[in-house]
């Protein structure tokens, strides 16, 4: 057992929580910057509460951050009320927010300096994958510090993987929405082509999905999709924020994405119809609009 703090409690982070709470049997001390988030999860899970991220990570062996950006990240983090403040040497930050590869190294120097160390530890799965504690964990860092992370984000994780020094892990997360972006748009103009064809949907992707063309989204999406229903995961109004990471980092290193950058504007198309909070799959209500 670890003394642990948590830090955003998000649709991601609490549940995340609970499972290093139930499972990893840690000592949990949670900071939400609405105080009501972190009231509810202490009353549901047990552990404490504290009034500032650099209170919570007080005497912690580890502290996990879990937030909206690298804006949100650093004003958890940094400055006199941030949970570096609070930690001390020899604890360990773990970041599982879907930041930059820039804030990461920025990050992991600041804690160097305090005597700590740092892990970049985005995460994959979506809501559902936080919630059954069954995440894919991507993680950048010295492997020393990640292998005495490793045990405690076991607790939330189906698969944690070392991907190399500090930023690799943000790198691999842009690797993984540059991946579903495509998936997703493949999948949307197949079931608006199947339909308009006059297919039954279920049985085409009955038959497809066990073959080369299946994939996760095929698997857990099509039904929704058919049915028009887009409430259910991860929203565009994030995956724009994820895309504009990976686009920001590709016009850093040189890399060619065109249709990373066209499903990007079709997210944009998706938002301006009204589906911000509308999950991945929602590229066919724009197919289905013209």
């Amino acid at each position: 057992m670890a003394k642990v703090a948590f830090i955003g409690l998000g649709v991601m982070g609490y549940p995340m929580a609970g499972h290093l709470k139930a499972k990893g049997g840690h000592d949990l001390t949670v900071y939400n910057r609405t105080a009501a988030k972190a009231e509810a999860w202490v009353k549901q899970h047990g552990g404490t509460a504290a009034a500032t991220p650099a209170e919570a990570a007080d005497d912690a062996d580890f502290v996990f951050t879990c937030v909206g950006n690298d804006d949100d990240l650093r004003s958890v983090t940094l400055g006199d009320s941030g949970v570096l403040a609070g930690m001390k040497s020899g604890a360990i930050l773990i970041d599982n927010t879907t930041a930059s590869a820039e804030v990461a190294r920025e990050l992991d120097a600041a804690a160097k300096a305090r005597g700590c160390g740092f892990i970049d530890a985005p995460v994959s799965g979506g809501q559902a994958g936080a919630e059954n504690g069954v995440l894919t964990v991507m993680c950048g860092g010295d492997e020393a510090v990640f292998e005495r992370a490793r045990p405690v984000i076991d607790a939330y994780a189906r698969m944690v993987g070392l991907m190399g020094p500090t930023g690799a892990g943000q790198l691999t997360k842009m690797v993984n929405q540059i991946c579903i972006a495509g998936v997703v748009q493949g999948l949307a103009e197949a079931v608006h082509f199947g339909k308009k064809a006059g297919l039954d949907i279920e049985k085409v992707i009955e038959v497809i999905s066990k073959g080369a063309a299946g994939s996760w989204q095929m698997e857990n999406r099509h039904k929704t999709m058919n049915a028009g229903q887009y409430e259910f995961g991860f929203a565009v109004d994030w995956m724009r924020k994820d895309l504009d990471i990976v686009l920001t980092e590709a016009r850093r290193n040189g890399a060619t994405l065109p249709l990373t950058a066209l499903v990007d504007q079709f997210y944009g198309e998706v938002q301006a119809m009204g589906g911000r909070r509308w999950d991945t799959s929602s590229l066919l209500a724009r197919l289905e609009k013209k």
